[in-house]
């Protein structure tokens, strides 16, 4: 399963980003837990609207399974669940600390967004 990790920087030491839709950049982590691809959210971090929707779409034309980040609003998590992605939010720490609790089963998954839209 790929996992998506919302990250201030492009690899796993850097920090969790807490936003979703407005992250900098995802880290999409393959099965061995290494970077297989980094997801410049440029286009998305100033955008007017539609910035969640339009990164949970990213995520789901890459076959994601599992996305960890800060906060996420409702039309995201709408939008994330319905092509079948878990969502893991109010991580913190580094990438590569979020990574730990996964394989530590120290995560739960969410079932509603943890922010109001517009966050």
């Amino acid at each position: 399963m790929k996992i998506a990790i919302t990250a201030t920087g492009k690899d796993i030491d850097s920090t969790v980003d807490p936003r979703f839709g407005r992250a900098r950049y995802i880290l999409i982590i393959d099965q061995e837990g290494k970077v297989s691809e980094v997801i410049d959210n440029a286009q998305n971090v100033n955008a007017m609207k539609g910035a969640g929707i339009q990164t949970a779409k990213l995520l789901a034309d890459r076959k994601v399974g599992l996305l960890m980040t800060g906060h996420c609003g409702p039309n995201a998590f709408t939008t994330l669940t319905a092509a079948g992605i878990k969502v893991a939010v109010a991580q913190s720490g580094t990438v590569k600390e979020a990574l730990a609790r996964l394989h530590g089963n120290e995560i739960t998954f969410a079932d509603e967004a943890n922010v109001e839209a517009h966050w």
